[in-house]
């Protein structure tokens, strides 16, 4: 007897959250051959290590790849140190200059310390593109270059405004789809995750696949998560992202931050709240009591649940009943809702902080 659930529930976990499947009848397809053969499938995300450090929006990823975990399929965290040296184009005006080998796995070794908070690192298979790009050689570039064409190349609407406004695409950000299509070839990845912008980057690995002599993978895309202001993307440089080290207090105050409305997204995005239980929250639940659930959550899985609780103690205390917890001197900044102008000014005063009112 398989040891996987039913084909119904799964796709119901792994629905949770999703932007798109394609295809899904061929996911429901894979999942009734794994459960028959009793053979998990092999799901990958990849991650070019540009930055040492992860926040939460780069977290809707792994968690999508937990889920896949907690059904009993392999997952793989692929660390494109071969492409991170070519720079992905996805999303740029311009070309990304190439970070040099060294900053590339200064950055590696971070995210393995980081990504271990979401998926079992027992469990995990995790993979440096690399091993198989240092052995490709010209031959095998010029062959793998012949299974696409420039006009599929230009159909990428980054490429394509580019070309339009007559601002140049250098030939090396052309590999760049190719190097991470041919990842789920070395792999052979049954699942691909990447975020709706990686999209054109996902296909192009079904694609050559099926060029391969391979069954095509299915692409799953996550949605981009909207940082603490609600609109922009979660993004250090728009200082509005929370950072998966950051301290629990902070960590805590910042999920507080966020608006009522954006709080549901992230239960679906963040946490492993399964969507009936998320919608008998929204109509049983206070928004208050819920958001207190939701930071807890959060905080648990980056530190622990000790500091999760210590963080909503402090918390309540600070703004809640105007006392002063023992540990907010580290916290250069405290994230609150709705807290009057004059309580913020005298709370900032007292705990020499910048306390941002949302």
């Amino acid at each position: 007897m398989s040891n996987f659930a039913a084909v119904d529930e799964q796709l119901a976990y792994i629905k949770k959250g999703s932007s798109e499947i394609i295809r899904g009848s061929e996911l429901s397809s894979k999942l009734e051959k794994s459960r028959a053969s009793g053979t998990p499938l092999r799901v990958k995300a990849g991650f070019d290590p540009t930055a040492p450090d992860l926040h939460l929006g780069h977290t809707v990823l792994l968690r999508k790849l937990k889920h896949f975990q907690d059904l009993g399929h392999t997952v793989i965290f692929l660390i494109g140190d071969f492409t991170g040296r070519i720079g992905d184009p996805t999303g740029r005006a311009a070309t990304r200059p190439p970070l040099s080998p060294e900053e590339i796995m200064r950055n590696a070794k971070t995210y393995m310390a980081q990504v271990y908070k979401i998926l079992d690192s027992f469990k995990t298979e995790v993979r440096f593109n690399s091993e198989w790009f240092n052995k490709v050689k010209s031959e095998d570039w010029i062959r793998l270059a012949a299974k696409v064409t420039i006009s599929q190349m230009l159909e990428r609407e980054d490429f394509h405004k580019r070309f339009k406004e007559e601002k140049p695409i250098t030939m090396h950000e052309l590999l760049y789809p190719l190097a991470q299509g041919y990842d789920s070839v070395a792999l052979k990845a049954d699942v691909e995750l990447g975020g709706t912008d990686q999209k054109f980057n996902l296909l192009m690995g079904r694609e050559l696949q099926r060029a391969y002599g391979q069954e095509s993978q299915v692409v799953l895309t996550m949605p981009i998560l909207e940082g603490l202001d609600g609109v922009q993307k979660m993004s250090k440089s728009l200082g509005n992202a929370i950072g998966i080290q950051e301290p629990p207090l902070e960590m805590y105050g910042k999920i507080m931050s966020i608006s009522d409305q954006m709080m549901w997204r992230y239960y679906e995005l963040l946490t492993d709240v399964q969507l009936p239980e998320i919608e008998k929250m929204k109509r049983e639940s206070h928004p208050m009591t819920a958001k207190k659930d939701l930071a807890r959550r959060i905080v648990a899985d980056f530190h622990s649940a000790d500091a999760a609780a210590k963080a909503a103690d402090d918390w309540a205390k600070q703004f809640q009943k105007d006392e002063v917890p023992t540990s907010v001197e580290h916290s250069p900044r405290i994230y609150v809702t709705e807290l009057p102008a004059t309580l913020a000014l005298r709370v900032g005063k007292r705990l020499k902080v910048a306390v941002i009112n949302r």
